[in-house]
């Protein structure tokens, strides 16, 4: 599909997947990177309280709290 044909089908809400190569496709700034952090014991606690309170693991609530914490800082909203 030439250029202008995708702009022109996407414009107008079309579907235009099958014009794509998603064999090599990544998503950037995803790649996971392993550090080691230290709490206190009753962090933790509180933590896997929760996590279990919410069916998650205690890594994905810390995951998402820190997400949630950085684009609060980063749209200027921060506490």
């Amino acid at each position: 599909m030439k250029a202008r044909k995708f702009d022109q089908t996407f414009d107008a809400g079309g579907n235009v997947t099958a014009a794509l190569d998603v064999s090599k496709a990544q998503r950037l700034n995803q790649e996971q990177k392993r550090v080691n952090v230290d709490f206190p014991a009753w962090m933790i606690a509180s933590l896997d309280r929760e996590a279990s309170r919410l069916g998650v693991t205690r890594q994905s609530i810390i995951k998402v709290w820190l997400a949630e914490r950085l684009q609060q800082a980063a749209s200027g909203k921060a506490t």
